[in-house]
Parts: structure tokens; sequence; C-alpha cells
């Protein structure tokens, strides 16, 4: 299947330049799998959030996965393009450049949270954009200061440099539910166990279980949208029950694989 070039959403220049007191802007869409937009940039801080499915965002060299948890921060003036492999449900959040000095001056994850997914489902059901009425603006400038203090890092499924722990990851995400130890696939790529996890531990900030564990969710993500089962489910991403998949699941998403399958997710 050909990659579908998409035009994500900017900041409407005529818009700006009205009297309208602009600091926030909002974008929603959906756009259906494999779909690309070219790298661009503009002046505003930018979050953008798959409410449904992950999205790949390239931001100034970075690689970033979103699941619906997490949001995407561009800081302005950053060039960013993005990917889609399957369909997504996006939300975007364009924030003016004076109230992004408490933002993190780096691209990065921030945590989702029930609050901001609540506004953000709110405005997209009622299709605001530009926040005008007092009760809206007052909504908007709590999802900034709840932005603001989300908790962030640097990515959600961050990638390593060493070329075997490179490799180990390669295969992994060609085959998530690979269940082979640590010990097995140092084997494999000619380097040593304890090597391999301090590479974990150094280049991912994270276990070489935790960050395998980031892996299925984010495959189970995908997996949920089409018409497999939840145990068919579970044991393609490795798991020997489903009742494991379904914890893991939970602690992920905060859900079960029904309830996100039946609810959508569209924050």
């Amino acid at each position: 299947m050909a990659t579908k070039i998409v035009n994500m959403p900017r900041v409407p220049v005529g818009e700006m330049q009205s009297e309208h007191p602009l600091f926030i802007y909002l974008r929603y869409g959906e756009f259906g799998a494999d779909s690309y937009s070219d790298p661009h940039s503009h002046s505003w801080g930018q979050l953008n959030y798959a409410s449904r499915g992950v999205m790949q965002i390239e931001v100034a060299g970075q690689r970033f996965l979103s699941p619906p948890q997490y949001g995407v921060w561009v800081p302005p003036g950053m060039e960013h393009s993005c990917y889609m492999r399957d369909a997504v449900v996006y939300r975007s959040v364009y924030i003016a450049s004076e109230q992004c000095g408490d933002f993190p001056g780096d691209p990065c994850t921030l945590a989702i949270g029930a609050i901001s997914r609540a506004i953000f489902s709110d405005f997209a059901a009622r299709d605001v954009r530009l926040p005008e009425t007092p009760a809206d603006i007052r909504l908007a400038q709590v999802l900034i200061d709840q932005l603001r203090c989300a908790p962030l890092q640097p990515r959600y499924l961050p990638y390593a440099h060493s070329i075997g722990l490179s490799q180990v990851m390669q295969a992994l995400q060609a085959d998530p539910g690979d269940n082979r130890t640590l010990a097995e696939w140092s084997q494999q790529v000619h380097v040593s166990e304890r090597t391999l996890a301090r590479q974990c531990l150094r280049e991912l900030g994270m276990s070489f279980g935790d960050w395998r564990q980031r892996l299925r969710f984010l495959a189970a993500i995908e997996a949920l949208d089409g018409r497999h089962t939840v145990q068919e489910i579970a044991f393609d991403m490795g798991y020997s029950s489903a009742s494991a998949f379904i914890s893991m699941f939970q602690r992920q998403a905060g859900c079960t694989p029904e309830q996100y399958r039946r609810q959508g997710l569209r924050g």
C-alpha cells in the first residue's frame, strides 16, 4: 500500500493575526493507516496526542512513539514530521510561545492525565478550536496548567545506540512475542548479558523487561483495532495466559483491553 501524505494541522495565520486574544489553538482529525506528514516547523509550541492508535513523530532527529496515554511535546521552532502506521484519532494543541516558558525546552513525551483527556474530549466533541467564551478560555488555561505539570520522560519507547542492543530491539519490533531472555539474546548478538543489561539502563533508562513490556503494549494497541480476540493478542505478544496480558495492559493503560476496545479512548 502506498504511503498517504497528509497535511498536519498548522496554526492558521489569519486567526493568529486577528484581534482574538489567542494563546491556544486546537485541532482534531482522523488519519488512515500508512499516513505521513512532511517535515515542518512553526513558531508555537505543540502537543501531538493520539487519543486512539499510536503516532510516530520525528523531532530534531529523534523518534518518539506516542500511545494514547502520552503526548509528544514539540518546542517552538523545532522541525518535526509524523508517521501513522495504523489509523489514528489525532488531537493537537498549539500553545503561544510566550506561554511555553515553563514547558520543556527539548522534545519529550508528556503523560496525558484524566483532566487533560476530559478537556480534549469536551473541546473535540464541540469542535472548539479557538476558545472564545469565558468558560472555554478558563478550560484552556486549565489544560495548559495540567500539561505544564504533567509527568515527562524523554521518550516512551527509547532506542539504543549500541550495535548489539540495537539488533535485539530490531528483532523484537519484528516479533514482540519473542520470549527469549536477555541471556539468550546475548548469545545471539555475541555480547555478554551483563553488558546488555548495563546498556539497557544507560541508553534506554529502563530494564530490558520494562522496554519489552512497553513494546508489547504498543503492539497490542494496534492489534486491538483489528478483529483478533484478547486471548489471540495475548499469545501473539508472548504471554502464556490472557490474564497476564490483561494485567500488563491495565497497568499501562488504566483499563482492560476490552474496555479500550469498547470505549475507543477518544479522549
